[in-house]
């Protein structure tokens, strides 16, 4: 349900805020300098050491790009990625639950305990509008490139928080928490609409990650940490544009 008012919200103010943008432009005619902000949906399939401990992943994204005349754009951008349940979830916390797969509260009856994935990406991207299809030059194949960081971990959620175990601190010697750097691509279809309020983005977008573990310790293996990680993530990507289209100056004439 959330997902769903987030995505509604972003794609009725990209509707509105295109509506009441009265500039003097001509979208259909011509290729332009262009400022937008966007929000984006992803679904992803997680590869190489990702997919040991995730399965397929949502994420949601904002960013800021800007599309020169040449066709060329730079962007900022963040996504936030998220997932219920973990692979091998009974494994990840085997030395602190019974024989039989549960664990005890401190009131010495069985807790419920939810593992899910957590993570984010930051990145900065160049790009490059080839306007081989659409109903103008600002429209068409859509490659980009770029460079940031990927996070991700295993969010731990206890009944009432009522487990010592996993409490504070202690939960962080389960959660794995990993970061690096990492590069990503996206080839896909990019729509601005003549009359400036259809505008959105779809396409595929690949991720690679080098990544290592942040904790000084995993209980449950009982080892100091030393994962050097190739996480991958590749995914369907779906976004809405609000373009900010500059007014031009009107002119007058008199006779």
């Amino acid at each position: 349900m959330k997902l769903r008012r987030a995505l509604f919200i972003a794609f009725f103010a990209s509707f509105l805020i295109s509506g009441f943008v009265k500039a003097q432009v001509s979208v259909k005619d011509s290729s332009l300098n262009i400022s937008m902000i966007y929000a984006s949906y992803g679904y992803g399939m997680p590869g190489g050491d990702m997919a040991e401990r995730f399965g397929f992943s949502h994420q949601i994204g904002v960013g800021f790009m800007h599309k020169m005349q040449n066709g060329w754009s730079i962007s900022f951008e963040g996504n936030f990625i998220f997932r219920d349940g973990v692979k091998n979830q009974a494994d990840l916390l085997s030395g602190i639950l019974t024989s039989d797969g549960f664990l005890i509260n401190e009131s010495g009856v069985f807790a419920n305990v939810m593992l899910s994935e957590r993570g984010f990406t930051l990145w900065a991207k160049v790009g490059k509008v080839l306007p081989v299809i659409g109903p103008n030059p600002n429209s068409g194949l859509l490659l980009q490139f770029g460079g940031g960081m990927m996070q991700h971990k295993i969010r731990i959620d206890v009944s009432n928080n009522s487990a010592p175990q996993l409490k504070g601190d202690y939960s962080k010697g389960y959660d794995h928490l990993c970061n690096g750097p990492a590069i990503t691509q996206f080839i896909g279809y990019q729509h601005l609409g003549n009359n400036r309020k259809l505008n959105f983005f779809a396409g595929i977008e690949f991720v690679q990650a080098l990544t290592f573990s942040r904790r000084a310790y995993y209980f449950n293996e009982m080892i100091v940490p030393d994962e050097k990680r190739i996480d991958l993530l590749s995914s369907i990507k779906i976004g809405w544009h609000l373009p900010l289209y500059k007014k031009t100056k009107q002119s007058y004439y008199y006779y």
